[in-house]
């Protein structure tokens, strides 16, 4: 089991999992850029993509016809790999970037004190020259889209910009969080149909509901360093009433959904996946105990289902409206 990393050993940061492919495959020099982009972390760039998935599994679906055939309900394979490279890149370069701002706050809070900055495993300059690198690879992936999906993907670099700092000045960093993250609601619609409509703009709110909630849930692991050093958190905010806050935002961020896929048409049989994702997320509230780090990373974790679930359930609305006609 890799040893926890300090400023004396190479090892893990402190809520990776030990035997992770990184730590099993890359040499040892690789492993602090591994863990600037937090690949030994997925549950990042899984978050990230969700919304990228949903909104291209939507807009393929939209305004259905009869007699339209499988392959043009469903979003194309090449788009999803693209969004899927884009994830990865985007949020590795991001979590650099928090790094680079946050590097004396991650000092003083236990559970990042490990990472590579902080532990002094590569340099302040190694870690820019990374970003570059990461930033490179998510612009290649946006120049594959049309003009105007090109243009909406650079809008969102100012919020990703200032998203570090809001935690210094609001309760509400996580819904800055949820601005960035739930850009790709918006990505998936405009590579489509090279525009933005009602039903892109719900299910961008609703995602932004989503990641408030999932990030509160996170936030709670921090939330006693976070008082020391002084960084603010809806966690903090939200406090013994953070299930109360959890069931609006989770039950905004389904009915917005909703809203999205009537709006834009979508074969009924989508909203089992919505279903399914609201029970999911009803257990995550019913489980939830703010007080125990080790649970609230789980559950954290757990809403890849919940992405999941949405996604499959467009998915399976859109061969349902195939195969039609046939039953």
């Amino acid at each position: 089991m890799e040893p926890v990393q300090s400023k004396a050993a190479q090892g893990r940061v402190a809520d990776a999992p030990s035997g992770h492919w990184v730590y099993r495959i890359l040499p040892r020099w690789l492993w602090p850029y591994a863990q600037l982009a937090r690949w030994d972390r997925p549950i990042g760039w899984q978050l990230l993509l969700w919304p990228c998935w949903w909104s291209a599994a939507l807009a393929a679906s939209a305004y259905p016809r009869p007699g339209d055939p499988l392959l043009s309900l469903l979003p194309a394979p090449w788009y999803l790999v693209l969004f899927l490279i884009g994830a990865i890149a985007m949020r590795g370069a991001g979590c650099t970037y928090n790094d680079l701002v946050d590097q004396d706050i991650d000092n003083q809070v236990e559970r990042t004190r490990s990472r590579p900055l902080p532990a002094g495993k590569v340099t302040r300059r190694q870690a820019w020259a990374f970003l570059v690198i990461q930033a490179l690879a998510g612009l290649a992936v946006l120049l594959q889209f049309n003009s105007f999906a090109i243009l909406l993907g650079i809008c969102s670099l100012a919020i990703v910009a200032v998203y570090p700092f809001m935690k210094r000045f609001t309760n509400w960093p996580q819904l800055v969080l949820g601005l960035a993250f739930s850009w790709g609601a918006l990505m998936g619609w405009a590579v489509e149909f090279g525009d933005l409509d009602g039903p892109a703009v719900m299910l961008y709110i609703g995602s932004i509901l989503w990641v408030i909630g999932y990030d509160t849930i996170y936030a709670h692991q921090d939330k006693e360093d976070d008082a020391i050093v002084g960084v603010r958190s809806t966690a903090r905010l939200f406090g013994d009433n953070t299930k109360a806050w959890l069931v609006g935002l989770y039950g905004g961020a389904l009915v917005c959904f909703a809203i999205a896929f009537a709006s834009a048409q979508a074969p009924v049989p989508a909203l089992a996946g919505l279903v399914a994702a609201g029970a999911h997320m009803t257990r995550q509230i019913a489980m939830l105990d703010i007080d125990d780090p080790d649970q609230c990373m789980l559950l954290f974790r757990s809403n890849n289902q919940v992405g999941w679930l949405v996604f499959l359930g467009l998915i399976g609305g859109a061969v349902w409206v195939a195969l039609k006609p046939l039953v």
